[in-house]
């Protein structure tokens, strides 16, 4: 969500990544509002962030579900050297802050949540994104088992990169598009992908508008705000289905535990599994 007027701001990641709470100018707020975020590097990274772009006495509302952080929201904002008072409603911790003349730590959490390279992975990504600092083992195992592509495709749900890094070794596929609710996760992998054949969409999976590739490679999520949720998924097998030209060939990895196998059949012409280990299922299924 975009500043609100010149003197408020109120941001969330209902859209992970939105808000760009970065881009707000230092002490340019009176006031702001976050729901924080679940994870620790990225919550303290959004609290130090707002306390950055807050004026001096300038007042700060952060909140979070107490079993997603909430409980640990006071004494976040006490280690920047605020004084905090806090009230819960609704299963919600709601912490109130005014920003001190010298807010103090806040370099260091922005440096430890901000993009970087994460050693395990060796490509850029930042705390927040889906594993952000180590390689999905799901991943991984559809890399393993993906042929050389070609033609027109998209990498949906693309994370920091993986797969469409793996499609582009293919010299056959002429262009890949690269798609990701998540701003961080496209910026990351606009980082990382730099081969000129990929195209970059910060995008709702759901909501896109591809026809007639001849490829699509991915990852589909299976949970929303923290809890499971198959329809996702089954979105975006939908969506693979609906942009892939008849003939075409989407490859996907999923959950072992996911039934996704209706879907597939009933969407696609054919759809085999390819391997089955280490919790994860492969599939080819052809339009």
């Amino acid at each position: 969500m975009a500043p609100v007027g010149r003197d408020a701001a109120q941001l969330s990641p209902l859209v992970p990544g939105a808000g760009q709470l970065e881009e707000l100018a230092d002490g340019s707020c009176a006031t702001i509002t976050v729901l924080a975020p679940p994870g620790v590097l990225e919550r303290r990274y959004t609290l130090a962030h707002a306390l950055r772009a807050l004026a001096p006495g300038g007042r700060l509302t952060a909140l979070a579900p107490k079993d997603r952080g909430g409980q640990r929201l006071p004494k976040e904002l006490a280690e920047f050297g605020c004084a905090v008072g806090q009230a819960s409603r609704r299963h919600h911790r709601i912490c109130t802050v005014v920003r001190p003349a010298q807010p103090g730590g806040l370099a260091e959490a922005i440096a430890a949540g901000g993009p970087q390279v994460a050693p395990a992975l060796g490509l850029w990504s930042q705390p927040g994104i889906f594993s952000w600092d180590r390689p999905d083992h799901g991943s991984l195992m559809l890399i393993r088992h993906l042929p050389a592509l070609a033609g027109i495709g998209a990498d949906l749900g693309c994370g920091v990169g993986l797969l469409s890094l793996k499609a582009l070794e293919s010299s056959a596929v002429g262009r890949i598009s690269v798609v990701d609710i998540d701003r961080r996760a496209v910026d990351a992998a606009r980082r990382n992908v730099t081969d000129p054949r990929a195209e970059f969409a910060w995008s709702d999976v759901r909501h896109c508008t591809f026809k007639d590739l001849d490829f699509v490679v991915m990852n589909p999520p299976f949970h929303d705000g923290g809890a499971e949720d198959r329809s996702l998924g089954e979105a975006f097998i939908r969506r693979a289905a609906a942009s892939l030209r008849s003939g075409g060939v989407c490859w996907l990895v999923a959950n072992r535990h996911l039934p996704y196998e209706t879907h597939l059949k009933r969407l696609f012409s054919a759809a085999r599994l390819v391997e089955q280990g280490e919790g994860f299922k492969i599939y080819e299924a052809r339009r």
